[in-house]
């Protein structure tokens, strides 16, 4: 009935967030390079008038990249979005969007004031009547199409610089498959070549916060769609599980009775068609993927390769790569050692922490378990069990950011493979996105776990929130630094009542001792507190 309730809004066309602005999709956007629509609140680009933006050129990171990618000027992604748009709104204040129409992640209201705070919950612990209105606006989300954003289906120079563009139509949910195959896709050098050892949301500082964001948009879509403004995502934790505990006709789809590869003929999943997944064929005829489809979602999980994936992942493994200090390290990709993000990613051994490619742990062994359409990386946002995956992913993301309390200058500001510097922007999203705004604690994006949440905490005002956080890191220091501090002083009290005694008498007055203090700005200690 949930269902059918639905199919009225199959018609609606509503906002969307992602890739290619329909209203900048045209001869005159691409060829000035500028991307600033009005807003329809008053008409003005960016809101101008009513101070909510302004069009400005693009500010784009200067800072050095990696070694990984050994070209220049070959692919659309570099420098995004600057080979389509060199002009965007640059919104003020709490708003956000491609026209600053929009209130950013965690405000809301008229005037984007409003503080807000949604918890995602875990899947198992919805009523039935919120699980079947989940799976319902999954399947809304992949019927109804997007209405402000389009995707390419040629690059820049097959679009003859602007002059002939070439885009489409997609679904909301396809939208984001598409997204998250074009970051992820290989870029085409001409000829039957390619370069493969690219990829700007995963093997590279960003994959964690671009994530992160993909999520936060996605969710903000599927609340628009369905007007209703409290839907979040729910999460899968898969920690210790002994199979795959959503693959059921009541979550994400059962097995196919006769086709072990395919779902379940009584799962609304079974219907859905696939898009962007045969990566060799558009690297042969030098094409992107033009969202056609490509057959039905594919599943086996369970029966994938026990060499690589012997497994899923315990509670063990998550409790060890929470250990982690470092964020980063080294060469900062899939052969990273020591790094929470790739042991998380799981380019490294989660009981070591060492660079195993050739092994899957944490959120790789999921997509590997899975044994279908999430084991390819370029396609796997088309099965609906990547949501609730990645949300898990992210939550664990969320804890060792509550554990070590990483200032920004953590997250890596050069040298990273390219597209993964802290300051550049997230491939292919606009309006545009910083991989370091996305590295900080849920709640000051406007969402929480709630096996997460923190008591104590909610009864402080939310503006306060930052300052404790920065007062922990320092903690230990400052402990230590008045302790440090009281031995002296009773020292040189002695010592000065020792001397008054020994020549007969006190002096009327005694001149403050003069102390210079460390530099809190060169504190590099972070504490766990």
């Amino acid at each position: 009935m949930l269902l059918f309730a639905l199919g009225f809004l199959l018609v609606i066309l509503q906002p969307s967030t992602g890739q290619f602005p329909r209203v900048c999709a045209n001869v005159q956007s691409l060829r000035s390079k500028e991307c600033c629509p009005p807003w329809d609140g008053d008409g003005s680009p960016c809101g101008e008038l009513s101070n909510r933006g302004s069009c400005q050129n693009i500010l784009l990171s200067q800072a050095p990249l990696g070694p990984q990618f050994p070209f220049s000027g070959v692919d659309d992604r570099e420098d995004w979005p600057s080979v389509f748009y060199n002009r965007t709104c640059r919104c003020e204040g709490n708003f956000m969007g491609f026209s600053c129409g929009e209130c950013k992640f965690g405000f809301s209201g008229l005037n984007c004031t409003e503080r807000q705070v949604k918890i995602r919950r875990n899947i198992f612990q919805l009523t039935t009547s919120e699980k079947n209105k989940f799976l319902a606006y999954l399947n809304l989300a992949k019927n109804i199409p997007s209405q402000d954003y389009v995707i390419a289906t040629g690059t820049y120079t097959q679009m003859n610089n602007g002059s002939n563009p070439m885009f489409r139509d997609i679904s909301v949910y396809d939208l984001f498959v598409w997204m998250h195959y074009y970051a992820s896709r290989d870029t085409l050098l001409g000829g039957s070549n390619v370069w493969r050892d690219i990829d700007f949301a995963h093997e590279a500082p960003g994959f964690l916060p671009w994530h992160r964001a993909f999520l936060l948009m996605w969710e903000r879509q599927i609340q628009r769609i369905t007007d209703d403004e409290n839907f979040t995502i729910p999460y899968w934790d898969w920690r210790d599980a002994e199979d795959c505990e959503v693959c059921n006709d009541e979550y994400m789809g059962g097995r196919h009775p006769t086709n072990p590869n395919l779902l379940s003929p009584a799962s609304i999943f079974s219907s859905w068609q696939v898009i962007c997944t045969r990566s060799e064929e558009y690297n042969s005829q030098q094409a992107l993927c033009s969202a056609t489809s490509e057959g039905p979602i594919r599943r086996n999980p369970g029966n994938n390769d026990k060499s690589r994936t012997p497994r899923l992942p315990s509670s063990a493994d998550v409790e060890f790569c929470l250990s982690l200090t470092q964020y980063e390290s080294g060469p900062m990709d899939k052969m990273a050692n020591y790094s929470f993000r790739n042991t998380l990613e799981g380019f490294a051994d989660p009981q070591t922490a060492i660079s195993n490619p050739a092994q899957s742990g944490l959120h790789n062994a999921l997509h590997i378990y899975m044994n279908g359409s999430m084991s390819q990386v370029q396609g796997s946002a088309n099965d609906p069990i990547f949501v609730i995956h990645h949300a898990f992913v992210d939550s664990i993301f969320e804890r060792w950011l509550r554990r070590h309390r990483p200032m920004l200058e953590v997250y890596p500001a050069a040298n990273a493979p390219i597209g993964h510097n802290r300051e550049n922007y997230m491939v292919p999203f606009i309006p545009l996105y910083r991989n370091g705004e996305f590295f900080k604690s849920s709640r000051e994006l406007g969402y929480d776990y709630e096996y997460l949440q923190e008591p104590a905490l909610q009864s402080f005002p939310d503006f306060l929130t930052p300052y404790l956080q920065q007062a922990r890191q320092i903690w230990a220091w400052l402990v230590g630094a008045a302790v440090f501090g009281g031995i002296v002083t009773a020292v040189l009290t002695g010592l000065i009542r020792t001397c008054q005694k020994k020549k007969g008498g006190t002096s009327s007055e005694t001149q403050p001792l003069l102390i210079e203090s460390e530099d809190y700005n060169n504190i590099t200690y972070q504490s766990n507190f």
